[in-house]
């Protein structure tokens, strides 16, 4: 098993990463880390679902993280959750520093039994090659988040060292200033006693115009009486809450008007007394004609 990559991150920022199990355990996809922690010898302890092919394969296992000479070597073994396989794995980081970031060189080997064993050679490719580049780009991440935040506290505290520096320069100098008496920033009176607010012959140095009084306060008007300012306020924003309140509603909410009497009803009103007062006709003129006969 061999695999190379570079990132654009300080060698040190990302072996940090390397080295630490709470974030190696993020970068590694597929990992969940078991609550109760890891036991003696063990630095991680969880399952880790792997997608080999078209399948899924979960392992129950334990990983531990040694640096030997410079190098960084994870040893982990595992066996199925569900069946009988097994692996395990040995997997050797070496961390290359360059101008614009590091290389990184993985070299180990892999043994397993049961589900992985049986996938093709090409299916286990695919899935070393994305579990190892998912793995890389998100320990690079977090290391340049690091790197990132260890630069902006460095030339925080550079500033804030600076900014006392110069404080301390100021006082000194105002301390400086006004040994003798003559500084212009320390007390108010001059060398020979006199206070520096009046003249030598005591005269005040400050007109008139200096403390002059404060204005007359603004007078406002008086409120006005409750049914002036409904009013005013009817004819600034239409209708009171009150009247809204009474008024029919408008618009899709109105009620809708009965429907007018159509044309056949008002023909009826005319026709029934007509046609009464035909049928009775019709009654006196038989009776007629009978009593003729």
């Amino acid at each position: 098993m061999e695999h190379e990559v570079f990132v654009p991150v300080p060698a040190e920022a990302l072996r940090a990463v390397l080295t630490d199990p709470d974030r190696v355990a993020r970068c590694v996809p597929g990992l969940q880390r078991d609550a109760a922690g890891a036991g003696a010898g063990e630095d991680l302890v969880g399952r880790l679902r792997l997608r080999v092919g078209g399948h899924t394969i979960t392992y129950r296992g334990g990983l531990r993280i040694v640096e030997r000479d410079g190098a960084i070597t994870y040893e982990g073994e595992g066996t199925e959750a569900r069946g009988k396989g097994a692996v395990e794995v040995s997997l050797t980081v070496v961390l290359t520093p360059a101008a614009e970031g590091t290389g990184l060189g993985f070299t180990g080997a892999l043994t397993a039994t049961g589900r992985l064993a049986e996938e093709p050679d090409e299916a286990r490719e695919v899935a070393r090659v994305r579990l190892l580049d998912a793995f890389v780009e998100a320990a690079a991440g977090l290391a340049a988040d690091a790197a990132e935040a260890e630069a902006e506290e460095t030339s925080g505290t550079g500033a804030g060292a600076g900014a006392g520096a110069e404080t301390d320069a100021d006082a000194g100098g105002a301390e400086i200033a006004g040994a003798d008496g003559t500084g212009d920033d320390v007390g108010t009176s001059g060398a020979d006693g006199t206070d520096r607010a009046s003249g030598a012959d005591g005269a005040d140095l400050f007109g008139d115009e200096v403390f002059r009084e404060a204005p007359a306060p603004v007078e406002l008007p008086s409120p006005q009486p409750a049914a002036e300012a409904a009013h005013a306020r009817r004819t600034m924003i239409g209708r009171s809450a009150e009247e809204v309140d009474h008024a029919p509603p408008r618009g899709r909410y109105a009620p809708v008007p009965a429907p007018e009497p159509s044309g056949a009803g008002a023909t009826l009103r005319w026709v029934a007394p007509a046609a009464a007062l035909a049928l009775a006709s019709a009654v006196i003129v038989g009776r007629a004609l009978r009593r003729r006969r």
